[in-house]
């Protein structure tokens, strides 16, 4: 059902890859409560994808973009005031990657080029996008940014790796940010800490499957999808929200502020597995 909540309203969305896309889901509720919308990805991303689909669906112009390129951001938001026809109301940051993780490296073995990679992409990547937005008064006051991040930001979870670090600084920037972008202009920036969720980045974290039904026998209204957090992300860029900035606000269910649940202790109680050992050292994993 649809409540007009971003009727007028403008909007540039990062990271939309595939349907399976928490940014995808956002771009069609946007486009369902009235918002105009620019949709940005890498070129790679876009040939690789079905943005086009997505963007034939909700009446979007594509504008490639590098979100590691100041150059490409520049361009973004210049051409999407102009595709839209005025200033930005709001921006989704929906941006992640580790290639230490797809190269399957422990956090005690990073490569630290691409542990760079992984900070850029991931995290600077936001502040790159915001201080270009600013720079250019790209957004409107009372504007809203987003962007996805993970409880792994503050808590230890096997096998996330160094996108913990990420997130961790993600999380950093939103809140320095916010500040000065809410002192000078209203603008509002926030963060969505998302339960797990099966998406196209998701399932490259080592134990995916696992981390899912755990957190789900956690929560007690188990996890949060990505249709329901794009609801929630629709209300962070709605007038609902003018006073809420700096924040990382949980989606998890109720994950992030539980224990030990009933149901995760019954599971863990059948199931003593021996620790995870290399099959060629012996040694334990830990990360």
């Amino acid at each position: 059902m649809a409540y007009n909540l971003l009727k007028g309203k403008r909007g540039i969305i990062f990271g939309a890859l595939n349907d399976h896309s928490i940014a995808w889901k956002v771009a069609e509720r946007a486009y369902e409560e009235g918002a105009q919308i620019v949709l940005t990805n890498t070129e790679v991303a876009i040939r690789m994808g079905t943005l086009k689909e997505l963007a034939e669906k909700t009446n979007a112009t594509v504008i490639p973009a590098d979100a590691t390129s100041i150059e490409d951001l520049t361009n973004l938001f210049t051409e999407a005031q102009k595709a839209l026809g005025g200033k930005i109301d709001f921006v989704l940051h929906s941006c992640a990657m580790s290639m230490n993780m797809r190269k399957k490296r422990t956090y005690d073995d990073l490569d630290y080029g691409f542990l760079d990679k992984t900070l850029d992409i991931s995290a600077i990547s936001f502040h790159k996008m915001i201080q270009v937005a600013k720079k250019l008064d790209a957004i409107n006051e009372w504007g809203s940014i987003v962007a996805l991040t993970y409880v792994a930001s503050h808590r230890t979870f096997f096998g996330y790796n160094d996108m913990a670090d990420a997130k961790a600084l993600l999380e950093s920037i939103t809140r320095s940010f916010g500040y000065i972008y809410g002192r000078e202009k209203h603008v509002r920036v926030n963060c969505i800490s998302q339960s797990p969720t099966l998406t196209t980045a998701g399932g490259g974290i080592k134990g995916f499957d696992g981390m899912l039904d755990f957190a789900d026998r956690m929560s007690p209204l188990g996890n949060a999808s990505a249709d329901d957090c794009a609801d929630y992300t629709i209300t962070l860029f709605s007038d609902l929200t003018r006073k809420v900035t700096m924040q990382t606000l949980f989606h998890d269910g109720g994950f992030s502020n539980m224990g030990m649940s009933l149901r995760g202790m019954t599971q863990y109680n059948k199931s003593f597995i021996p620790e995870n050992t290399d099959k060629e050292t012996g040694k334990i994993i830990y990360g």
